[in-house]
Protein backbone atom coordinates (compact mmCIF):
# COMPACT_ATOMS: atom_id res chain seq x y z
CA UNK A 1 0.00 0.00 0.00
CA UNK A 2 1.04 3.47 -1.19
CA UNK A 3 1.79 5.60 2.03
CA UNK A 4 2.75 9.24 1.92
CA UNK A 5 3.46 11.64 5.25
CA UNK A 6 0.00 13.46 5.96
CA UNK A 7 -0.55 16.94 6.46
CA UNK A 8 0.33 16.68 10.15
CA UNK A 9 3.50 14.84 9.91
CA UNK A 10 4.67 16.35 6.70
CA UNK A 11 6.11 19.67 8.02
CA UNK A 12 8.06 17.66 10.26
CA UNK A 13 9.93 14.85 8.24
CA UNK A 14 11.45 17.19 6.14
CA UNK A 15 13.52 18.85 8.80
CA UNK A 16 14.08 15.78 10.54
CA UNK A 17 15.43 14.41 7.34
CA UNK A 18 17.53 17.23 6.83
CA UNK A 19 19.03 17.18 10.49
CA UNK A 20 19.44 13.24 9.43
CA UNK A 21 21.45 14.02 6.56
CA UNK A 22 23.92 16.96 7.72
CA UNK A 23 25.11 15.22 11.06
CA UNK A 24 25.51 11.82 9.19
CA UNK A 25 27.98 14.19 6.55
CA UNK A 26 29.43 15.85 9.69
CA UNK A 27 30.38 12.29 11.33
CA UNK A 28 32.02 11.25 8.37
CA UNK A 29 34.01 14.41 8.26
CA UNK A 30 35.00 14.45 11.82
CA UNK A 31 36.28 11.03 11.50
CA UNK A 32 38.10 11.81 8.49
CA UNK A 33 39.45 14.81 10.04
CA UNK A 34 41.08 13.00 13.18
CA UNK A 35 43.04 10.99 10.51
CA UNK A 36 44.54 14.28 9.85
CA UNK A 37 45.10 15.56 13.44
CA UNK A 38 45.97 12.54 14.73
CA UNK A 39 48.22 10.34 12.85
CA UNK A 40 49.66 8.74 15.35
CA UNK A 41 46.99 6.32 15.42
CA UNK A 42 47.15 3.92 12.39
CA UNK A 43 43.65 3.57 11.39
CA UNK A 44 44.63 0.23 10.21
CA UNK A 45 44.85 -1.83 14.11
CA UNK A 46 44.12 1.37 16.69
CA UNK A 47 39.89 1.73 16.99
CA UNK A 48 37.87 5.06 16.57
CA UNK A 49 37.58 5.30 19.93
CA UNK A 50 41.18 5.18 20.77
CA UNK A 51 41.42 8.95 19.67
CA UNK A 52 39.73 9.51 22.67
CA UNK A 53 43.34 9.16 24.39
CA UNK A 54 44.88 11.87 21.84
CA UNK A 55 44.85 15.32 22.03
CA UNK A 56 41.77 15.82 19.91
CA UNK A 57 39.38 13.53 22.06
CA UNK A 58 36.53 16.63 22.33
CA UNK A 59 36.71 15.91 17.94
CA UNK A 60 35.91 12.25 18.83
CA UNK A 61 33.10 13.62 21.04
CA UNK A 62 31.44 15.64 18.20
CA UNK A 63 31.66 12.94 15.68
CA UNK A 64 29.83 10.50 18.13
CA UNK A 65 27.65 12.95 19.36
CA UNK A 66 26.52 13.61 15.55
CA UNK A 67 25.98 10.39 14.79
CA UNK A 68 23.34 9.59 17.59
CA UNK A 69 21.80 12.68 16.34
CA UNK A 70 21.65 11.57 12.70
CA UNK A 71 20.01 8.21 14.15
CA UNK A 72 17.31 10.35 16.50
CA UNK A 73 16.45 12.57 12.93
CA UNK A 74 16.01 9.60 11.21
CA UNK A 75 14.13 7.79 13.00
CA UNK A 76 11.44 10.77 13.40
CA UNK A 77 11.70 11.35 9.72
CA UNK A 78 10.64 7.79 8.81
CA UNK A 79 8.01 6.93 11.45
CA UNK A 80 5.42 7.75 9.42
CA UNK A 81 6.26 5.06 6.95
CA UNK A 82 6.62 2.28 9.30
CA UNK A 83 3.33 1.05 10.56
CA UNK A 84 4.42 -2.74 10.94
CA UNK A 85 4.71 -3.75 14.30
CA UNK A 86 8.80 -4.75 12.48
CA UNK A 87 8.81 -1.50 11.86
CA UNK A 88 7.88 -0.14 14.88
CA UNK A 89 10.59 -2.80 16.48
CA UNK A 90 13.01 -1.66 13.86
CA UNK A 91 12.37 2.12 15.11
CA UNK A 92 13.19 1.31 18.63
CA UNK A 93 16.30 0.11 17.95
CA UNK A 94 17.54 2.60 15.75
CA UNK A 95 16.79 4.67 18.41
CA UNK A 96 18.54 2.54 21.15
CA UNK A 97 21.43 2.81 18.35
CA UNK A 98 21.09 6.27 18.11
CA UNK A 99 21.92 6.52 22.67
CA UNK A 100 24.41 4.03 22.42
CA UNK A 101 26.49 6.27 19.94
CA UNK A 102 25.79 9.55 21.79
CA UNK A 103 26.63 7.76 25.08
CA UNK A 104 30.22 7.32 23.49
CA UNK A 105 30.50 10.88 23.50
CA UNK A 106 30.56 10.98 27.10
CA UNK A 107 31.98 8.00 27.76
CA UNK A 108 34.79 7.77 25.82
CA UNK A 109 37.66 4.36 26.14
CA UNK A 110 38.82 5.20 29.58
CA UNK A 111 34.89 5.37 30.96
CA UNK A 112 35.24 0.89 30.73
CA UNK A 113 31.71 0.07 31.92
CA UNK A 114 30.37 3.53 30.25
CA UNK A 115 31.70 2.92 26.93
CA UNK A 116 31.23 -0.84 27.15
CA UNK A 117 27.16 -0.38 27.49
CA UNK A 118 27.45 2.51 24.43
CA UNK A 119 29.25 -0.05 21.97
CA UNK A 120 26.82 -2.64 23.42
CA UNK A 121 23.52 -0.27 21.62
CA UNK A 122 24.93 1.41 18.80
CA UNK A 123 27.07 -1.55 16.96
CA UNK A 124 25.26 -4.06 17.83
CA UNK A 125 21.75 -1.92 17.67
CA UNK A 126 22.12 -0.22 14.38
CA UNK A 127 22.36 -3.65 12.32
CA UNK A 128 19.12 -5.02 14.00
CA UNK A 129 17.15 -1.49 12.97
CA UNK A 130 18.61 -1.52 9.71
CA UNK A 131 17.45 -4.97 8.92
CA UNK A 132 14.38 -4.53 9.98
CA UNK A 133 13.38 -1.32 8.68
CA UNK A 134 14.70 -1.73 5.18
CA UNK A 135 12.43 -5.04 4.98
CA UNK A 136 9.26 -2.73 6.07
CA UNK A 137 10.02 0.05 4.37
CA UNK A 138 10.96 -2.10 0.99
CA UNK A 139 7.55 -3.67 0.98
CA UNK A 140 5.96 0.06 0.17
CA UNK A 141 5.95 0.62 -3.17
CA UNK A 142 7.38 3.96 -2.68
CA UNK A 143 10.08 2.92 -1.25
CA UNK A 144 11.25 0.46 -4.02
CA UNK A 145 14.12 2.49 -5.89
CA UNK A 146 15.58 2.33 -2.89
CA UNK A 147 14.95 -0.85 -1.43
CA UNK A 148 18.04 -2.86 -2.58
CA UNK A 149 20.35 -0.39 -1.36
CA UNK A 150 18.79 0.10 1.77
CA UNK A 151 19.02 -3.89 1.70
CA UNK A 152 22.63 -4.38 0.90
CA UNK A 153 24.25 -1.95 3.10
CA UNK A 154 21.92 -3.18 6.04
CA UNK A 155 23.84 -6.67 5.54
CA UNK A 156 27.10 -4.77 5.21
CA UNK A 157 26.59 -3.37 8.37
CA UNK A 158 26.17 -6.57 10.59
CA UNK A 159 28.86 -8.01 8.36
CA UNK A 160 31.31 -4.93 9.69
CA UNK A 161 30.42 -6.04 13.29
CA UNK A 162 31.36 -9.62 12.32
CA UNK A 163 34.83 -8.58 10.49
CA UNK A 164 35.45 -6.33 13.95
CA UNK A 165 34.99 -8.91 16.42
CA UNK A 166 36.89 -11.45 13.77
CA UNK A 167 39.79 -9.03 13.48
CA UNK A 168 39.75 -8.25 17.17
CA UNK A 169 40.36 -11.78 17.87
CA UNK A 170 42.95 -12.66 15.90
CA UNK A 171 44.98 -9.52 16.54
CA UNK A 172 44.51 -10.28 20.07
CA UNK A 173 45.77 -13.92 19.80
CA UNK A 174 48.90 -12.23 17.52
CA UNK A 175 49.87 -10.20 20.79
CA UNK A 176 49.10 -12.40 23.44
CA UNK A 177 51.76 -14.97 21.69
CA UNK A 178 55.09 -12.76 22.09
CA UNK A 179 54.06 -11.66 25.48
CA UNK A 180 54.18 -14.85 27.12
CA UNK A 181 50.36 -15.20 27.03
CA UNK A 182 49.57 -12.14 28.36
CA UNK A 183 47.94 -9.22 26.67
CA UNK A 184 50.30 -6.16 26.95
CA UNK A 185 49.38 -3.13 29.30
CA UNK A 186 49.34 -0.24 26.67
CA UNK A 187 49.30 -0.36 23.22
CA UNK A 188 52.34 -0.37 21.50
CA UNK A 189 53.74 2.58 19.14
CA UNK A 190 53.76 -0.28 16.19
CA UNK A 191 53.01 -3.84 16.22
CA UNK A 192 55.73 -6.59 16.49
CA UNK A 193 56.64 -8.35 13.33
CA UNK A 194 54.39 -11.11 11.98
CA UNK A 195 51.03 -9.17 13.64
CA UNK A 196 48.52 -7.99 11.10
CA UNK A 197 46.34 -5.53 12.49
CA UNK A 198 42.95 -4.94 10.75
CA UNK A 199 40.85 -3.99 13.24
CA UNK A 200 40.42 -0.88 12.98
CA UNK A 201 39.92 -0.52 9.19
CA UNK A 202 36.82 -3.00 10.45
CA UNK A 203 36.01 -0.78 12.81
CA UNK A 204 35.63 2.37 10.15
CA UNK A 205 33.57 0.47 7.83
CA UNK A 206 30.99 0.05 11.03
CA UNK A 207 30.68 3.61 10.42
CA UNK A 208 30.80 4.20 7.09
CA UNK A 209 28.13 1.59 6.18
CA UNK A 210 25.87 3.21 9.09
CA UNK A 211 25.70 6.44 7.90
CA UNK A 212 25.60 5.35 4.54
CA UNK A 213 22.18 3.28 5.01
CA UNK A 214 21.02 6.46 7.62
CA UNK A 215 21.83 8.85 4.53
CA UNK A 216 19.96 6.61 2.18
CA UNK A 217 16.93 6.32 3.71
CA UNK A 218 17.27 10.37 4.98
CA UNK A 219 17.57 11.23 0.98
CA UNK A 220 14.58 9.20 -0.22
CA UNK A 221 12.08 10.14 2.45
CA UNK A 222 13.06 14.11 1.66
CA UNK A 223 12.10 12.87 -1.66
CA UNK A 224 8.54 11.55 -0.29
CA UNK A 225 5.10 12.89 -1.95
CA UNK A 226 3.90 15.11 0.42
CA UNK A 227 6.93 16.55 2.23
CA UNK A 228 7.70 19.75 2.36
CA UNK A 229 10.82 21.09 1.40
CA UNK A 230 13.03 23.64 3.23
Amino acid sequence: MNQSPTIDTQNIVSPAAWLSLLTTAATILLLASLHILSPEFSPSWRVISEYALGRYGWVLSLMFLSWGVSSWALAVAIKSQVPTTAGKVGLAFLVIAGVGEAMASVFDVRHEVGHGIAGLLGVLGFPVAALLLSIALGRKEIWQPVRKTLFWLANLSWISVVLLIATLVIITMQMIHPNGGHLPQHAPKSLPKGVLGLDGWADRLIVLFNCAWVFVAGWHAIKLPGTSRI
